[in-house]
């Protein structure tokens, strides 16, 4: 993933070159700039979450004296975040590939839960698959099913509006969103 500025060597950085410069404790700030949940599934030793569309509002959170470096998923975001963050910051690089880069390094991430969804993709699917369903429904069964398309769509708008989202809250309640007690952790509160 190429970004869009002029010297595109200048601003890219790759997995091992990165992971050689925080070993030789150079002073770096890794910014992720991937949604809450992505980077609760797994990220960069030492990354701090400040999502793509936080970063205007987080501006004070970035180090004055040492680069940064912007890490997303693949690298996309991570290059738009920094063609924009080039007009308020000195020195902006992307880890090229993201962390899946960083990933397929074999380098360590934390957190990770390789088989969990994030929110986010859930509730895509979920509204997705809604509107699906109410839109053929509406179509070979019974025109008032287009209804519950429209109940979706509405609580999307209004999630877009408020930033508050009832499907993201009731999907965050499904078991598979739970963490995962461990034996030892269930035989502790078993004793307890």
């Amino acid at each position: 993933m190429a970004c869009l500025s002029i010297d595109m060597e200048q601003n890219k950085i790759d997995a091992r070159s990165l992971q050689a410069k925080l070993a030789s404790g150079e002073p770096i700030q890794i910014i992720d700039v991937r949604s809450p949940s992505e980077y609760q599934q797994g990220h960069i030793p030492q990354a701090t979450n400040i999502p793509m569309e936080m970063v205007e509002s987080r501006l004070p959170d970035l180090s004055a004296h040492h680069p940064v470096v912007l890490v997303c998923h693949s690298g996309r975001r991570a290059c738009l975040t920094e063609e924009w963050l080039n007009a308020h910051h000195d020195e902006v690089i992307v880890l090229e590939g993201g962390t899946q880069a960083w990933a397929e390094s074999n380098l360590p991430i934390v957190g990770a839960m390789p088989a969990a969804w994030s929110l986010e993709r859930q509730v895509r699917l979920a509204a997705g698959v809604l509107v699906l369903i109410g839109t053929l429904m509406s179509v070979l069964i019974q025109p008032n099913w287009i209804y519950l398309a429209m109940f979706v769509g509405a609580g999307l708008t209004f999630a877009g509006l408020t930033n508050t989202c009832g499907m993201a809250m009731v999907l965050a309640k499904a078991p598979w969103n739970r963490p995962k007690v461990s034996k030892s952790a269930k035989a502790a509160q078993g004793v307890a």
